[in-house]
């Protein structure tokens, strides 16, 4: 079903939302911006028909009933910074873009939330909370551009799920626009409300295929008194496995990080990308820890402890202890220097897997052997969260431009290792269109037929975001 097909239906229908909403909501022809072709994933770009920039809810309501009427498929944008296609149009569909939905309706000191419309940049949100005395935990590397309506939409992970949760975890209500245009509002404050159906959890993580979250209530968090960290070079996987049941025992609740990297990422980010580390290269690995507290000198002392007690059992080589808040961020900048691998690898493609902590090395070694010997000149890299179970690897094949590197054969060997260790072939980027013909490798048949009951049920005429996760 594409624009020729439906002709001037689907012109009148734009001409309509002109009128109703004005010229400045309603972009077709060259006055789309190229943005609005495609997301931060390898899927090629493609000209929607139009774009529609809604500035409320009601008018997010207005644009899906017409495009509805005119069966013009739409998609749903935010930030744009997906790694999937989540977001990316199909020739002749209509992209709604959120991007005038944006700002900060309310801030609760004493629920402790913010209400927030949903086209608002993550580094927005951050701000206004820091600003009012509080902490939002959520934090991305793209928290520049993404909007939070679609971190919501994917459940994004990010670097502190280990101390805070998954991005559901920090909602407490949602409006919605469902794909028969109408407007769901259920903007609760409440941590405890089990009034039948929790059914904001229907559309945090669908990806933009059962609804558009237009406005979000958020949980807001008491800004840390202490932040304290340390870049820990260790032997052996076990010893990272040590380190981790060590800081969960004895750092306890004020844990709020802990990044691991493999050597072949060290090796990557020190001396290609040329980012200074505190710690000398030829270990076996490198963890970041990092703590948020309430009392500085006490929970400085207790981080000191802890770590010349990981360091006389052995399990440590190394250590470097944050002095600053401006070293703290400094040793962040060697776990975030993955953001320039486009500059210092080229062309690449990234993995974002779930797995138990205590298979993460072996499958590491499994892949990037199976990956070198599958694909001539593949090289591969290691690093993730851990502590929440999150695996991230890079993959590439030097000198080939993006369109030409095998992503077809790395998927294969990828999945299929997660799928033969038990993991998730999705750990917090979710699964759009790229990752959508593996999902049968971390769901059962039962699961996604459950899923394409749910999609069927809230659009049965598959207008919103079709294809997309699923298929009906």
């Amino acid at each position: 079903m594409d624009a020729v097909e439906r002709g001037r239906p689907g012109e009148d229908a734009l001409e309509e939302l002109r009128v109703e909403l004005g010229a400045q909501a309603v972009l077709t022809g060259n006055d789309i911006p190229l943005r609005n072709r495609n997301d931060w994933s390898s899927k090629p770009p493609a000209q929607p028909l139009a774009v529609l920039r809604p500035s409320n809810s009601e008018e997010a309501a207005r644009a899906i009933a017409t495009c509805r009427a005119a069966r013009l498929p739409f998609v749903p944008q935010g930030g744009l910074t997906g790694l999937c296609g989540g977001a990316t149009p199909e020739p002749g569909w209509v992209a709604i873009s959120l991007e005038r939905m944006v700002g900060i309706e309310e801030i609760d000191p004493v629920s402790a939330t913010m209400t927030v419309k949903a086209g608002t940049p993550l580094e927005v949100v951050q701000r206004a909370a820091d600003e009012a005395g509080f902490l939002f935990p959520l934090d991305l590397g793209s928290r520049g551009s993404c909007a939070i309506g679609g971190n919501l939409s994917t459940n994004a992970g990010g670097n502190r799920v280990i101390r805070y949760g998954m991005t559901r975890d920090l909602v407490l209500g949602l409006e919605v626009v469902l794909p028969d245009g109408t407007v769901l509002t259920n903007l609760n404050k409440l941590l405890k409300n089990n009034a039948g159906y929790d059914l904001k959890h229907l559309f945090i993580g669908s990806e933009g295929t059962l609804g558009i979250i237009t406005r979000v209530v958020l949980r807001l968090f008491p800004k840390p008194r202490s932040t304290t960290a340390a870049l820990c070079a260790l032997s052996s996987y076990a010893d990272v496995a040590a380190l981790l049941a060590g800081a969960r025992s004895g750092l306890g609740p004020i844990l709020s990080a802990f990044e691991v990297m493999w050597p072949d990422y060290w090796q990557v980010v020190t001396e290609r990308l040329k980012v200074r580390s505190p710690v000398a290269s030829g270990h076996g690995f490198y963890v970041l820890v990092e703590t948020h507290g309430s009392d500085e000198a006490t929970d400085a002392a207790r981080f000191q402890s802890w770590l010349e007690e990981m360091m006389e059992s052995g399990i440590l080589a190394d250590a470097a202890v944050a002095q600053s808040h401006a070293q703290v961020k400094d040793f962040w900048a060697v776990r975030d220097a993955c953001a320039e691998f486009g500059t210092g690898l080229g062309p690449h493609i990234s993995y974002d897997i779930g797995l138990q902590v205590g298979r993460m090395d072996s499958f590491a070694s499994r892949c990037k052997t199976a990956l070198e010997a599958g694909i001539p000149g593949c090289e591969s890299v290691y690093y993730g969260h851990i502590g929440d179970g999150n695996l991230h690897l890079v993959a590439w094949v030097a000198g080939l431009p993006l369109g030409e590197q095998p992503k077809d054969a790395m998927d294969t060997i990828v999945y299929g290792l997660v799928r033969e260790m038990g993991g998730s072939i999705s750990a917090e980027h979710g699964i759009g269109t790229m990752k959508k013909k593996w999902l049968g490798h971390a769901r059962s048949e039962a699961e996604i037929a459950l899923m394409r009951v749910l999609k069927g049920a809230l659009d049965p005429e598959n207008l919103l975001n079709p294809g997309k996760v699923i298929s009906l």
